[in-house]
């Protein structure tokens, strides 16, 4: 792979010294004290049973790696992804996609047709990637997943989508095949289908979120800020609202039966705007937002 600043390798990390990289680079990136540091003396036997970690050099330094380890979901193998950091100075050349893409060879190297892993709803470039680009699903809200951590990142708290990336399905190989675009769909398939679908969560013109009272349907839009970083930034007490807000809507959702199907970032009235598509499974409850109660 080559960027604008460096040609990259993405190889096996191995080595005690780089190890220690990988130490530094979770401070670096989430801002975490040591005490939440995934060290190297615990990786070190991980790898040895089965625990993938890749790194990404540019001039023989890490800029980047990807961390899983094997475990079990309903009875079947799988590989958990459970960190993947990038450096600042290399987010805009799609190393984190290539990180992933290389994790996935590796577990299907190993046998593996199924890796798992957690991201924040509210990051849209990270929901981007996920869904629109490696072709992620997720059925599974977790609320406060990490508890309260040292990280710049969880001002808001650690509510989490748990996704699952079926290496081998179709669904994943044409997004991978079409570099990130699902030819199955339209290009867009927000605005698609934005005349006849109603939204669980919309934001409004100031970045208010604003719930409509509706009927559970077979598809839903869930709306969220283009940049919560710059929500949180210039007005944190907004950024709690669509925390809240964002809870609320998704684990209603996905209690009734829907799951998260899509994710695209679109532009609407000069305002740009990250929105979730939710399609129903085979059987769905059915209920009116205006029955429930808030969650706490």
């Amino acid at each position: 792979m080559t960027t604008g600043q460096a040609a990259i390798v993405i190889r096996d990390i191995e080595r005690t010294a780089e190890l220690r990289e990988v130490e530094e680079l979770q401070k670096e990136v989430w801002g975490v004290g040591d005490r939440e540091v995934l060290p190297a003396l615990a990786m070190i036997p991980m790898l040895e049973v089965g625990a993938v970690l890749l790194g990404a050099f540019a001039d023989g330094k890490m800029v980047g790696f990807v961390f899983g380890f094997p475990g079990h979901e309903d009875g079947q193998l799988i590989l958990h992804s459970d960190m993947l950091a990038v450096i600042p100075a290399y987010r805009s050349h799609g190393l984190g996609y290539q990180l992933k893409l290389a994790q996935r060879e590796r577990a299907l190297a190993d046998g593996i047709d199924t890796i798992t892993w957690t991201f924040d709803p509210l990051q849209a470039l990270n929901a981007n990637l996920n869904f629109r680009k490696l072709g992620v699903t997720s059925d599974r809200y977790l609320i406060d997943y990490y508890g309260e951590t040292t990280s710049f990142l969880h001002s808001t708290g650690t509510d989490r989508l748990w996704v699952r990336w079926e290496l081998s399905s179709e669904r994943v190989e044409q997004r991978i095949e079409g570099s990130g675009q699902d030819t199955s769909e339209p290009d867009d398939i927000s605005e698609a289908l934005c005349d006849d679908v109603a939204a669980l969560l919309k934001i409004t013109e100031n970045d208010e979120p604003s719930s409509a009272t509706v009927e559970l349907a077979s598809h839903m839009f869930l709306e969220i800020p283009a940049d919560l970083n710059r929500v949180q930034r210039e007005n944190p007490e907004l950024a709690q609202r669509w925390r809240k807000s964002t809870r609320e809507a998704f684990t209603r959702a996905l209690a009734a039966g829907l799951y998260v199907e899509n994710f695209s970032l679109v532009e609407r009235e000069r305002q740009r705007i990250g929105r979730y598509l939710l399609t129903a499974k085979s059987d769905f409850s059915t209920w009116s937002l205006a029955d429930l109660t808030p969650l706490t």
